[in-house]
C-alpha cells in the first residue's frame, strides 16, 4: 500500500480527496496544524474503512513539515501522492498599495518555502518506488494576479513557477507534477464546485498524467 499525503487537510476538499484516493486503496496522511482536528478527520475516514492518520505540522516551519511527512511514511507506507493545498490566511490578502515587504514574508513562507520543503522530503521516496504524483492546488490569483490579494498573487506565482520547473525536471522519472487552478469558491452551492467534484478532478490529474496545468473551469472574463 502507498500513501497520499494531503498538506492542508480539512473537512472540505481535504476530506473529499482522502475519500476519493482511499477508495482506490491509498493510505491517507492528513497534515495541518491542529492535531485534534486531524484526529477527528482520521477517525471519520477509518470508520469508512480507510487507513488514515493525522500528523500535525506548520508549513511555515520546515522541520515540523519534514518530520510530519517522515512520520507518515514510517507509519503508513511510501508516499506516492503529495497534495500541497494549505488554505492561505486572510492577512495574506491585502490590497497592493497597502502591502509592505514584511507582509510578503508569510505568504512566501507558506506557498513557496513550504511547498519546496514538502517536495524535497517526499521526492526521494517516489524515486525509490519508481512513480509518484505531486499535486499543487491554487486559486486563480496564481495565474491572474489580483490587486486586492497581493500576498497570494505574489506567493502563488512563485509556487507556480517552482511547480512548472519541477514538472519539467522529473517527468522522465515517472513523477507527474500537476497544478489545479480553482477560480471559484469550493462548496458554494454548485454541484461542479463541490469538494467531491474537485477531488474527482485531482484523481483525474493523478491517473491520466496529462498537462502540467488544469483549470477547474475557465477564469472569468
Amino acid at each position: 500500500m502507498t500513501t497520499i499525503a494531503i498538506v492542508g487537510a480539512g473537512k472540505g476538499l481535504g476530506l473529499a480527496v482522502a475519500d476519493r484516493f482511499g477508495r482506490e486503496g491509498f493510505a491517507i496522511a492528513l497534515i495541518s496544524r491542529n492535531q485534534d482536528r486531524l484526529d477527528a478527520l482520521a477517525a471519520e475516514l477509518r470508520d469508512s474503512g480507510y487507513q488514515a492518520q493525522g500528523f500535525a505540522a506548520n508549513v511555515r516551519d520546515g522541520d515540523s513539515l519534514r518530520s510530519a511527512l517522515e512520520a507518515a511514511t514510517e507509519q503508513l507506507g511510501p508516499i506516492e501522492v503529495l497534495q500541497y493545498s494549505p488554505l492561505p490566511a486572510k492577512e495574506y490578502m491585502r490590497p497592493v498599495l497597502e502591502t509592505t515587504a514584511e507582509d510578503l514574508v508569510g505568504p512566501i513562507d507558506f506557498s513557496v518555502y513550504g511547498s519546496v520543503n514538502a517536495v524535497r522530503q517526499v521526492l526521494p521516496g517516489m524515486r525509490a518506488i519508481g512513480k509518484g504524483t505531486i499535486l499543487f492546488v491554487n486559486g486563480g490569483s496564481a495565474v491572474r494576479p489580483g490587486a486586492r490579494v497581493t500576498g497570494t498573487s505574489v506567493a502563488f506565482a512563485g509556487e507556480s513557477a517552482y511547480a512548472q520547473l519541477l514538472h519539467d525536471a522529473v517527468a522522465a522519472e515517472q513523477v507527474h507534477v500537476g497544478q489545479l487552478i480553482i477560480p471559484f469558491g469550493i462548496d458554494d452551492g454548485q454541484d461542479d464546485h463541490s469538494s467531491a467534484a474537485v477531488a474527482e478532478r485531482l484523481w483525474t490529474i493523478h491517473s491520466e498524467r496529462g498537462d502540467f496545468r488544469t483549470y477547474a473551469e475557465p477564469l472569468p472574463e
